[in-house]
This record gives structure tokens, sequence and C-alpha cells, in this order.
């Protein structure tokens, strides 16, 4: 964090697996953002004490890499517990973009939604 404000930054991102709590920075940084990932309460408790300003949750549908994903019930019901931004994450395809709008997010991201597809 303190290589980030030193080099001028918007902002850092802390991925799920950091745990540390003892992040310290001057609050007054103005547009400074702290982005975090969480996948469960757990770790949105923990990114809360961390400060984030957002947070990326994740996966929201069923996703290549793993078997386990939110849904809609499970992801609402986990945005709806912290007072941080909550970006949706995970699985988003052509197929299921107008569920998003059921969703209490103000943003999402996908890296297939926005890949261009290659002939084969």
């Amino acid at each position: 964090m303190h290589l980030a404000l030193n080099l001028k930054f918007d902002g850092v991102y802390i991925p799920s697996f950091n745990k540390k709590i003892n992040f310290t920075y001057n609050k007054r940084v103005k547009n400074f953002r702290i982005i975090g990932s969480a996948h469960n309460l757990a770790e949105i408790r923990i990114k809360e004490k961390q400060g984030v300003d957002y947070i990326f949750l994740s996966p929201l549908f069923k996703v290549i890499k793993s078997n386990k994903f939110l849904g809609i019930s499970k992801f609402n019901i986990l945005a709806c517990s912290t007072s941080a931004q909550v970006i949706a994450l995970g699985g988003i395809a052509k197929l299921n973009i107008k569920k998003l709008s059921m969703l209490n997010v103000i943003g999402f991201s996908g890296i297939s939604y926005f890949q261009k597809k290659t002939a084969s």
C-alpha cells in the first residue's frame, strides 16, 4: 500500500487470500481507492477491516475453474451484508447478463464476456 501511495497510484488491489488487517494510510489522500476480492462472508468481513471501498464478489455464475458458484440469491445476501460497493465477477456471459439487474451491485466485470472470440 505504501508503495502505491509513494508512486502516486490511484489505488491498490487486495486479493482474497491476503488476510492482513494492519494496513494504514492517510484516508485523506484524495481519489485513492482500495479494491478487494471475496468469495464468502468471512472474506467480506476481512476486506471491511482492511478498509476496502469496493469488493469484487465472485464467482456469481458457474465458471470453468470451479464447480462452486454463488448464484443470484446467495450473491445478493452477501452483497447486502456489506457497506462496501460490490462488483459482480465470475461466469458472466450473454446468456445471463440480464440477470445482473436483479443484483445489489454497482457494476460487473468479466474477462470472457468482453474477450473477442477467435476462429478455431
